[in-house]
């Protein structure tokens, strides 16, 4: 039987500045899946750009694959991630003049 799990690691918070999530591990899982919910963006030219990081060991991080997926205002979004290995964390980017986007940012993961 194939586990599922879903992590909330952000609920209803305010972004203003970069910032990255809470790492995750997930060695056990052969899928991931990120949703992102935006429920707020204010400012002028407000966008958040997320990448999916890697990490080995939970500490050290790069970037998946380098790709970028641009949140610029209220809705979900999602993508798969695969071959990530151990550890998973997103890592957003917020720009714009005097941005401010509130979100809520789920990782699904099953074996």
């Amino acid at each position: 039987m194939r586990q599922v799990q879903t992590a909330v690691l952000e609920r209803d918070t305010t972004f203003v500045s970069d910032f990255a999530t809470e790492p995750y591990e997930v060695a056990w899982a052969g899928e991931a899946r990120w949703f992102v919910h935006t429920l707020a963006a204010s400012g002028d030219d407000t966008e958040v750009r997320l990448v999916t990081q890697i990490s080995p060991d939970g500490l050290t991080w790069c970037d998946l694959d380098g790709h970028e997926h641009v949140v610029t205002g209220p809705g979900l979004v999602t993508w798969p991630v695969g071959q990530f290995g151990q550890w998973l964390r997103l890592r957003g980017t917020v720009a714009g003049q005097s941005p401010s986007t509130t979100m809520r940012i789920y990782l699904t993961v099953k074996s």
